[in-house]
């Protein structure tokens, strides 16, 4: 089967209506671009993470509809452009060449070296160094394949800190991958939380197919009823700095004295505001740096 792209631009007010109405007039998909890309008058379209963007959609937006090569897309734009009470609006076409869509996929995701010894695999490549410790992850639905700078310091922390036997929760634990880790350098018992449902279910798939069957994965209010006074030797939370300040002291009140505490998907800018929020409880330092984001980490009781 072959396909067009159905190219059309609106105002910013029209975007999501007409994107709705492409829709329903048969189009299989609709993009959202800024039409101003490349050009003086690009502007970015969101905030620094944990913040509401200035403006939702771009003040020139391009629609981008996919359709089937042999449809009527005059039809299909006519049908569009009239449920949202709108002329007819001028359209160009462009062809999708024939690929292999899930080689094309899957070529965008290579092995990824991390730490000293740490390798995230997809399913599809072979392990590069296979007596190495290996995560094997397919990027999916939940946050974290070790790609992001956030997901990468917390790794390189626990593979030089976690002590085998050492418990440990990840609180935020999105695809896994933390609290996987952290079961192959020998953390146990180890627990994972995340808000999303759709997150426990991709960690508790992950976690079978890495034999880490034995990690306990709980969405929050499971958590705090079957896990009510467990405390942990090590609590990583890598979230955003909105949630981890409003949360600072159930994480905090969730380490074993002595225990370690170790936050990130905080922003070099943000470390000092997380710092001085935590200072109550335990206090916290900068541990790394990466690409503008930092690791903060401290131990209770110093």
């Amino acid at each position: 089967m072959s396909w067009n792209e159905i190219v059309i631009e609106v105002p910013r007010a029209q975007a999501d209506l007409m994107s709705d109405a492409l829709m329903e007039a048969g189009a299989l998909s609709v993009s959202v671009e800024d039409a101003d890309e490349g050009t003086e008058a690009e502007r970015p379209l969101f905030g620094e993470p944990g913040m509401e963007p200035e403006q939702h959609g771009w003040e020139r937006s391009r629609l981008v509809a996919l359709a089937d090569a042999d449809a009527d897309h005059a039809a299909l734009v006519h049908e569009a452009c009239a449920a949202c009470a709108l002329p007819d609006l001028p359209f160009a076409l462009r062809s999708v060449a024939e690929q292999d869509w899930v080689r094309v996929t899957q070529s965008q995701f290579e092995p990824i070296h991390i730490g000293r010894s740490i390798w995230v695999v997809p399913s599809w490549h072979d392990a590069p160094e296979p007596e190495a410790l290996v995560l094997e992850l397919d990027p999916g639905l939940a946050f974290g394949t070790g790609s992001h700078p956030t997901t990468r310091l917390c790794m390189e922390w626990l593979e030089q800190q976690v002590k085998p036997g050492e418990s440990l929760l990840d609180y935020g634990c999105g695809s896994g991958i933390l609290a996987m880790l952290a079961r192959k350098l020998g953390a146990h018992p180890v627990d994972g939380v995340d808000i999303d449902p759709q997150a426990i279910v991709s960690a508790r798939d992950n976690a079978a197919r890495n034999r880490c069957a034995d990690i306990d994965w709980f969405l929050p209010e499971d958590f705090g009823r079957e896990r009510a006074s467990s405390r942990y030797g090590i609590v990583v939370a890598n979230i955003l700095s909105g949630p981890l300040k409003l949360m600072a002291p159930m994480l905090c009140g969730r380490v074993a004295d002595g225990g370690a505490l170790v936050l990130s998907g905080v922003l070099a800018r943000q470390a000092d505001e997380i710092i001085a929020c935590y200072a109550p409880r335990l206090r916290l330092s900068v541990w790394a740096e990466r690409e503008g984001w930092v690791a903060l980490a401290g131990r209770a009781g110093d």
